[in-house]
């Protein structure tokens, strides 16, 4: 068995666990970005709060897959992480698989068939939308 060179090391390094370090990096910075986005709009909803966003639920009052998820960012920029949950637990999921993708999670992700992702989706949609018909109280008669 020989032992690999400063070269092979290097490169090793830079395509697989080189690039973790980078990753590591990028997903601090979008996680801050996020957060820091996050803040400001919750700084802006405190001076104006614009009401229901969500056009089916502002038209029918019933609201869709994602309602919510406007509330989780201005929830998570105030640190109200327990309301943020609430308000969208999907949505809350969703974030943090985008987030940590690179990380590994998103080539599991790439790596199931398409059918079984969006089976996945759906099932997340119709969780989501049992939820917020719950949150909201829509689903009680």
């Amino acid at each position: 068995m020989s032992t690999p060179t400063l070269t092979a090391l290097a490169v090793r390094w830079r395509r697989g666990a080189g690039s973790r370090p980078g990753a590591v990096l990028r997903t601090l910075l979008r996680g801050a970005a996020g957060a820091a986005a996050a803040v400001a709009a919750a700084g802006l909803h405190r001076a104006h709060d614009p009401g229901v966003l969500c056009p089916l639920r502002l038209i029918t009052g019933v609201p869709c897959p994602v309602c919510g998820s406007t509330t989780v960012f201005i929830e998570a920029g105030q640190g109200h992480w327990a309301a943020a949950l609430g308000a969208n637990p999907v949505t809350v999921a969703a974030a943090v698989g985008l987030l940590f993708a690179p990380l590994g999670p998103g080539h599991r992700w790439s790596a199931l068939p398409a059918d079984r992702r969006n089976t996945l989706i759906a099932i997340a949609l119709a969780a989501a939308w049992v939820w917020q018909l719950e949150r909201l109280g829509i689903s009680r008669p």
